[in-house]
């Protein structure tokens, strides 16, 4: 924990204590983490923006696409050189660490996840790197406010709240939509939707917001005026784009996973470098649009410029051929989250947030331009299916669909779009569900039993410290021990009525029980000539400390019937885990969730 060592913050600490509530300061504190977190969004946004005005520079102009070649592995080295050399320190997926530190660091965050991602993100993203800020902004913001609330020894369920409190303050600052941004903190981070967490929620939403209108402006990200009405007879054509979205939902999950995997088996952060480096370059050189973010994609179709969105290829194509726009705008949908997880491969930093709204963008624009030129004499709206592609790919990608609706609504300005926003948010995130369990934020870490949800059963479970729980303090028998020693070492000496029997190599064997030697104790002619060997048996089960988390370990306690279950770690016993003392530390941290 931060030092609190000077006698100002002591000073102020005691004044707290004795005039201000509890409730009170945490809405301070709320206020605070909103302004902090977007104070940290609005230096990530300036220095991206900083490193991208140079390439403008009429040399650089010269040599586009020559040096969208380049510029993504300059980027990337140079983030290669801080993590290495600098941090010596990983630097994770924003939203994906945060939601770790939640469930099993009890709110904790190194103060070092402040800085990290605020260097490295803009240099990934301003040199061309495929990826968004959000995620980044996330890190920056949770790291805050977790050092924040440990700076003034707040407890842990607060930690977690004021760490909500900051993603929803990034989220809010980063599209200027503060009830989104509330949204996605509960759907997220799985904050409960009471009075007490909503309040703070709210003021730090409102206070990111705030911030981001008096460092940047009036001016969003994403740029749109609805100009063109729902129409009832459009929506069998949303149906459908929700099943297009969904589908393509699971192609970037899908893409993402497999690419990861790939970069995996590289021990080498160089290789990876080198191999990623090469392949986001070729991409970028051919699809230029892949470059960056991707906000300029998304703009552009938004007000019905699909050449500016397309920009200069290396290719002479006849853009006035409407098929030929339309097979690029697929193109660069397909390539997007190739191009986003090759870079986070390569030793990249950034976020998924906003490559899957790009995505869904293109995605939605070239569905629309389909139906509009399929001869059938159909006519959507480009711009609204442009925007509720977004939804359908944020809906399923992410398993965010509240949020998607509510993002969206805000970005118009108003709820015109409400029913088909409902409609391809619903269907793509069944469809994406159906096949893909968890979203990219969380597999990993539902795989690992590692995931914070609404069901505070499994989420009081998985907070629990196995090491709280384990008991090491049993006598310890060798397999040639004889039945007198056993009883003149182990049971004379012991108030535990079961005994671990291990190998020289510390390897649990088996297991002795009182009730197994009982009939036996007082008949001195068996004392020299039973060993612990013949007397052992395997137990009802054994607990492994590396790979069984609290639910697996309560399973086993259920399918067993067991009370007592030895722990085996590194392939050594490490000691016995109690029903009765697990329960009675779940029971107390049940207490702990539900106040």
């Amino acid at each position: 924990m931060p030092s609190l060592t000077k006698k100002p913050l002591r000073k102020f600490l005691l004044w707290k204590y004795k005039y201000i509530s509890e409730q009170q300061f945490i809405y301070a504190l709320s206020i605070l983490v909103g302004f902090l977190a977007g104070m940290g969004t609005v230096t990530l946004k300036n220095l991206t923006h900083y490193i991208r005005l140079l390439f403008k520079l009429e040399f650089f102009n010269n040599y586009q696409n020559s040096l969208y070649f380049i510029f993504p592995m300059i980027g990337l080295f140079l983030v290669y050189i801080i993590k290495q050399i600098w941090l010596k320190k990983h630097i994770g997926h924003g939203i994906s660490s945060t939601l770790y530190a939640i469930s099993k660091l009890n709110g904790i965050i190194p103060r070092y996840n402040i800085y990290a991602a605020l260097i490295t993100a803009p240099l990934t993203a301003g040199f061309g790197g495929s990826v968004g800020l959000q995620g980044p902004a996330v890190s920056v913001g949770s790291a805050l406010g977790s050092n924040a609330a440990r700076l003034f020894r707040m407890n842990t369920k607060t930690r977690m709240l004021l760490i909500g409190c900051a993603a929803a303050g990034a989220m809010a600052s980063m599209f200027k939509a503060p009830i989104a941004a509330i949204i996605f903190a509960i759907e997220i981070f799985s904050l409960d939707i009471a009075f007490a967490s909503l309040v703070p929620l709210l003021l730090a939403s409102v206070s990111a917001v705030v911030t981001s209108y008096m460092f940047l402006g009036t001016d969003v990200l994403l740029r749109f005026q609805l100009t063109d009405k729902f129409e009832i007879n459009d929506i069998a054509f949303y149906v459908l784009l929700a099943v297009v979205t969904g589908l393509a939902s699971v192609y970037f999950s899908k893409v993402f996973f497999g690419i990861t995997n790939f970069f995996k088996q590289f021990e080498s952060r160089a290789v990876r470098l080198i191999i990623g480096g090469l392949a986001i370059g070729t991409m970028l050189y051919f699809i230029p649009p892949l470059y960056g973010e991707g906000y300029g994609i998304m703009n552009n179709l938004l007000k019905g410029d699909h050449l500016a969105a397309i920009g200069t290829t290396p290719f002479d194509l006849d853009l006035t051929n409407i098929w030929i726009v339309i097979a690029l705008l697929l193109g660069i949908g397909i390539f997007k989250a190739i191009a986003m997880t090759t870079t986070f491969g390569a030793g990249g930093v950034g976020g998924v947030f906003i490559p899957t709204l790009v995505m869904g963008n293109v995605l939605g624009n070239a569905f629309a331009k389909i139906i509009n030129n399929i001869g059938l004499d159909f006519h959507v709206s480009e711009s609204n299916f442009t925007l509720i592609g977004m939804t359908g790919l944020m809906a399923g990608v992410l398993h965010a669909p509240l949020t998607a609706i509510f993002l969206i609504a805000e970005i118009t300005g108003g709820y015109e779009l409400f029913v088909p926003l409902m409609i391809v948010s619903a269907i793509s995130f069944a469809i994406t569900k159906y096949y893909v369990s968890h979203s990219i934020y969380t597999l990993k870490l539902a795989q690992r039993g590692e995931l914070m949800t609404h069901d505070k059963d499994k989420n009081v479970l998985m907070v629990l410290d196995i090491d709280k729980v384990v008991e090491t303090n049993f006598i310890i028998l060798k397999p040639e021990m004889k039945l007198g020693d056993i009883l003149k070492n182990a049971v004379a000496k012991s108030s535990r009525n079961h005994f671990p029997v291990v190998n020289d190599n510390h390897e649990f064997l088996g297991v002795i029980r009182l009730d197994d030697i009982r009939h036996m104790m007082f008949d001195a002619d068996l004392y020299d000539k039973v060993d612990a060997a013949s007397l052992m048996h395997a137990d009802a089960g054994i607990i492994n400390y590396e790979t069984d988390n609290m639910n697996v370990i309560m399973d086993k306690f259920k399918s067993s019937g067991a009370w007592n279950l030895p722990v085996v770690k590194n392939g050594k016993y490490y000691g016995y885990i109690s029903r009765s003392k697990l329960l009675t530390a779940y029971r107390q941290q049940l207490i702990n969730f539900t106040q």
